[in-house]
């Protein structure tokens, strides 16, 4: 897959050129670097699509967006500083599509203080959906709403012995709290349930445990790397276990690093098929993405393009000169915005949810299908 490699470089990016004419200035701090690389820049690929579509027609309401983007690594201590560096020293109007669970509790006291919105946080943590975060927009689907699908699933094609490795850390504890609705809603229990640390997750220790559960399956709450490299220890130490993972690893790249070991891995999704072209959002994102130089489509490309999409809207609602308490307005106006095919998002002062939505692709041939 072709990738935006020129979005990609580390620090500080100012991704349009500054001019003359007026800028709306929108910040973003992600892993463009590191475990999660692939899929972070894949989805900045598919925000592009809209963004530029939207300066190339004029911008909104005259003026240009300017996406000034810094790379994290994955950090959660550079993901908090870079927030409160875009939000107090650039002065952006808004953040954007940052990545991680606890990177985006990092950043939230940085929005708080100064009232900035951050729109698609690129991570589907239920603690970001209840209680409300009054400056969190969410667009895309919960975790536990995957996990407890992926359990679901696998009970019903009569897989019981499921074991669970999960990221010793809020996104992984929340993943495991959807994978627990769904043994409840089954009725039965996981064979094993082993934690991982984040940054170094201890394999030596990881696998052991799970051949010793011997299960049927195994559900890998990690992002990026970390996955990737504990299903070749898996496969290494002779276990043939189905393993599902979530939609954070919905990328080409995540399929290109696990290479030979990619076929039959399950990934929950939280957007239609990237393929699915009577689907009108994902018909809009191949056009676009076509005009770009034949992009090919990804989930993660289409996560990024339905972010900027409502970035845009938000935009576009909070008139000329936009602020950032005319863009908090602007999101909380937000009903039944389509973005294409009936996936609607929503919000108001009580409800910052966006779309719930989620399925299930199997790695075949190197794609996703379903």
């Amino acid at each position: 897959m072709k990738t935006m490699r020129r979005f990609c470089t580390a620090g500080l990016l100012a991704l349009t050129a500054v001019s003359a004419a007026a800028q709306i200035v929108i910040g973003q701090t992600a892993g463009i670097t590191g475990p999660v690389a692939a899929s972070v820049n894949e989805t900045i690929a598919g925000a592009r699509l809209v963004i530029d579509q939207a300066n190339a027609q004029g911008g909104i309401n005259g003026e240009q967006i300017e996406l000034v983007q810094m790379d994290d690594g994955f950090d959660v201590k550079r993901a908090g500083e870079n927030g409160r560096v875009l939000i107090e020293e650039k002065k952006v109007v808004a953040m954007f599509l940052n990545r991680g669970t606890p990177h985006t509790q990092a950043i939230i006291p940085h929005l708080d203080k100064s009232g900035v919105a951050l729109i698609a946080p690129s991570t589907g943590a239920m603690v970001l959906h209840k209680p409300l975060q009054k400056h969190v927009f969410n667009v895309r689907s919960s975790y536990q709403r995957e996990a407890e699908k992926a359990v679901q699933h696998l009970h019903t094609v009569g897989i019981d012995r499921i074991a669970i490795v999960h990221a010793s850390d809020s996104f992984g504890l929340d993943g495991l709290e959807g994978a627990n609705n769904g043994f409840a809603k089954g009725k039965f229990k996981p064979v094993a349930v082993v934690p991982a640390d984040r940054e170094k997750p201890d394999y030596a220790a990881i696998v052991p445990a799970l051949t010793k559960a011997d299960p049927q399956a195994v559900l890998w709450i990690g992002s990026g790397s970390a996955v990737v490299d504990g299903v070749k220890a898996l496969r290494a130490a002779g276990s043939a276990a189905q393993i599902v993972t979530l939609s954070n690893n919905a990328s080409g790249g995540f399929i290109k690093q696990l290479g030979n070991a990619s076929s039959g891995v399950i990934v929950t999704q939280v957007f239609p098929s990237e393929r699915a072209m009577a689907q009108p959002m994902v018909k809009e994102a191949a056009a676009l993405a076509k005009a770009r130089g034949n992009l090919e489509l990804s989930p993660a490309m289409l996560e990024g393009f339905a972010a900027g999409k409502v970035l845009v809207e938000a935009l576009r609602r909070a008139g000329p000169k936009p602020t950032r308490a005319k863009v908090l307005v602007a999101l909380e106006s937000i009903r039944g915005f389509d973005l294409g095919g009936g996936m609607e998002v929503s919000y108001s002062p009580t409800d910052h949810s966006g779309i719930d939505f989620a399925d299930l692709a199997i790695i075949s041939d190197g794609r996703f299908k379903r």
